[in-house]
């Protein structure tokens, strides 16, 4: 029998199971109440890993849910059809095919032969985990010009190997290798 873990444990980034569905916390607040007697609550922003779907849910602090059959798996994206998007898992070589529902904007930040997180769900795959950064190649930005900070501003638009166009400082070229943050989308510095 899985371990089950009680609300007030549940913390950022903990993956647990309510109503046979797997989720993943993005924000936990506790609240203790002042009056003698009061129950404390749990308020819980989460996500649910099958749908994607965002919501909050407040739970009593003595709820308890059950531990996900969850597996973290590295596999290496090897292409997309209309079918779907195929991976190679990294220990038993089998291709795992996802949706685009499950990819979600996560193709802003994968290239071919990019090693990622995949997660299964009862043996099946059900989505990715994107590291905190990615290197991806600058495929065009213009030349960055001396003294062109009239503007406040010092960065310029660069368009990535992916498709994805973010704002870089001016020293960066083209065909330069870029650290990009997946969470905010935004420069994170030099490869």
């Amino acid at each position: 029998m899985a371990a089950l873990i009680d609300a007030i444990d549940v913390k950022r980034k903990m993956f647990f199971e309510l109503e046979n569905t797997p989720f993943v916390c993005l924000e936990a607040e506790v609240s203790t109440p002042t009056a003698r007697g009061g129950q404390t609550l749990v308020r819980l922003k989460m996500r649910n890993l099958l749908t994607r779907a965002v919501f909050d849910k407040t739970f009593k602090a003595g709820d308890r849910f059950k531990e996900p059959d969850l597996l973290m798996v590295e596999a290496s994206y090897l292409y997309s059809d209309a079918n779907g998007f195929y991976f190679m898992d990294q220990e038993s070589f089998e291709t795992l095919t996802l949706s685009a529902e499950m990819i979600g904007d996560a193709l802003d930040f994968i290239v071919e032969g990019a090693i990622i997180q995949l997660h299964k769900y009862n043996g099946n795959p059900i989505g990715l985990q994107l590291p905190a950064q990615v290197e991806l190649n600058v495929t065009y930005t213009e030349p960055g010009v001396r003294g062109d900070t009239s503007s406040g501003s010092v960065t310029k638009p660069a368009k990535l190997e992916t498709g994805i166009e973010i704002r870089v400082p001016l020293f960066i070229k083209e065909g330069e290798t870029i650290k990009v943050s997946t969470e905010t989308r935004e420069f994170a510095g030099r490869a």
